[in-house]
Protein backbone atom coordinates (compact mmCIF):
# COMPACT_ATOMS: atom_id res chain seq x y z
CA UNK A 1 0.00 0.00 0.00
CA UNK A 2 2.84 2.01 1.12
CA UNK A 3 4.33 2.05 -2.69
CA UNK A 4 1.30 2.54 -4.38
CA UNK A 5 0.97 5.59 -2.37
CA UNK A 6 4.03 6.95 -3.41
CA UNK A 7 3.53 6.33 -6.78
CA UNK A 8 0.24 7.98 -7.10
CA UNK A 9 1.98 11.02 -5.17
CA UNK A 10 4.67 11.50 -8.11
CA UNK A 11 2.30 10.88 -10.77
CA UNK A 12 -0.22 13.46 -9.01
CA UNK A 13 3.03 16.04 -8.53
CA UNK A 14 4.35 15.26 -12.02
CA UNK A 15 1.16 16.01 -13.59
CA UNK A 16 0.92 19.35 -11.38
CA UNK A 17 4.60 20.78 -12.77
CA UNK A 18 3.70 19.59 -16.17
CA UNK A 19 0.24 21.53 -16.37
CA UNK A 20 1.36 24.48 -14.50
CA UNK A 21 4.48 24.84 -17.71
CA UNK A 22 2.23 24.21 -20.44
CA UNK A 23 -0.09 26.99 -18.69
CA UNK A 24 2.93 29.58 -18.35
CA UNK A 25 4.33 28.97 -21.79
CA UNK A 26 0.45 29.07 -23.29
CA UNK A 27 0.11 32.86 -21.08
CA UNK A 28 3.18 34.05 -22.28
CA UNK A 29 1.99 33.23 -26.02
CA UNK A 30 -1.58 34.73 -25.58
CA UNK A 31 0.10 37.56 -24.25
CA UNK A 32 2.63 38.36 -27.09
CA UNK A 33 -0.19 37.53 -30.00
CA UNK A 34 -2.10 40.38 -28.12
CA UNK A 35 0.35 43.00 -27.33
CA UNK A 36 1.09 42.55 -31.30
CA UNK A 37 -2.21 42.86 -32.33
CA UNK A 38 -2.38 46.21 -30.76
CA UNK A 39 0.42 47.30 -32.05
CA UNK A 40 -0.94 46.64 -35.56
CA UNK A 41 -4.11 47.92 -34.95
CA UNK A 42 -2.27 51.60 -33.53
CA UNK A 43 -0.59 51.47 -36.64
CA UNK A 44 -3.71 51.03 -38.92
CA UNK A 45 -5.67 53.83 -36.80
CA UNK A 46 -2.65 56.31 -37.51
CA UNK A 47 -2.51 55.69 -41.34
Amino acid sequence: MDDQLRIILIIIVSVSIFGLLVFVFVKNYIRKKINQLVKEEKVKKLK
